[in-house]
C-alpha cells in the first residue's frame, strides 16, 4: 500500500469515526440535557428544603462538623413529585376547585404577577390541559404563494379584531420554545387530516428531521 492509499484509509476511518461521534452526540444530547434539567430541579428543592424543615422541626436535622444542617439525597424528588399529586388530587374534589379558582382569580388580578402567570398558564393548558389548543394541524400561507408553514389553529375566528372571517394560527420555531401568532384568512390554510398534533409539532420543532408517523 503506497501513501496515497494509506491518506486515502486513514481519511476514511477519520470520516467513519466523525459520523459515530455525531451520531452519539445525537443520541446522547437529548438525553443528557433532560436528566440534566430534572436533577437541577430536584437538587434544587433538595438544597432548600434543609433549611425549611429546620425551621418547622429545628430538632429533626442533625448537623455537621462545621454546622450546617444535613440534606437528605432524595427527599427532593419525593417531596416534588408528592406536592404535584397532592395539588392534582385535592384540586379534583369541590372544595380544591374552589380554592385553585380563588387562588387563581387573585394572580389573574395582581399587577405584575398576573401578566406572567396568565401567559404560563395559558401555555401550559394549551398543551396539556382541559383548554388543549395545539390539536389542530395545520399548513398556513404567509409568505408567498407556494410556501407553507406548519402550524396549530389556536382560535377559530378574530372576531375581537374585527375580522371575522380570519382564524388565529400559531406556528412553532425549529430547536425552540417560541413561535409567531399569524392571524390569516381562511381560505390561506389547509387542515391536516392525515397527521397528528403531537407528528406535526415534532415535524416543525425539529426542523423536518423527524419522519412523520415514525
Amino acid at each position: 500500500m503506497n501513501q496515497a492509499q494509506r491518506r486515502t484509509t486513514f481519511r476514511a476511518y477519520l470520516k467513519k469515526l466523525l459520523q459515530y461521534f455525531f451520531q452519539g452526540l445525537i443520541v446522547l444530547l437529548p438525553i443528557g440535557i433532560t436528566i440534566w434539567v430534572i436533577l437541577g430541579l430536584f437538587n434544587f428543592v433538595d438544597s432548600i428544603l434543609p433549611n425549611i424543615v429546620h425551621a418547622v422541626a429545628p430538632g429533626f436535622l442533625p448537623k455537621d462538623a462545621e454546622g450546617n444542617l444535613n440534606r437528605v439525597p432524595g427527599l427532593g424528588f419525593i417531596v416534588v413529585i408528592g406536592l404535584v399529586l397532592f395539588v392534582g388530587w385535592v384540586s379534583s374534589f369541590f372544595v380544591g376547585v374552589r380554592l385553585v379558582a380563588l387562588l387563581d382569580s387573585i394572580l389573574e388580578k395582581t399587577p405584575g404577577i398576573k401578566f406572567i402567570y396568565s401567559s404560563v398558564k395559558d401555555f401550559l393548558e394549551a398543551f396539556a390541559g382541559n383548554k388543549k389548543k395545539f390539536d389542530k394541524p395545520v399548513l398556513v400561507n404567509v409568505d408567498s404563494t407556494e410556501v407553507w408553514r406548519i402550524g396549530f389553529i389556536t382560535q377559530p375566528n378574530a372576531h375581537e379584531f374585527g375580522l371575522p372571517d380570519h382564524v388565529t394560527v400559531y406556528v412553532p420555531h425549529s430547536y425552540a420554545i417560541s413561535g409567531i401568532t399569524y392571524i390569516v384568512p381562511r381560505e390561506r390554510i389547509k387542515l391536516l387530516t392525515n397527521v397528528s398534533a403531537a407528528d406535526a409539532m415534532k415535524y416543525t420543532v425539529s426542523g423536518g428531521v423527524t419522519d412523520v408517523h415514525e
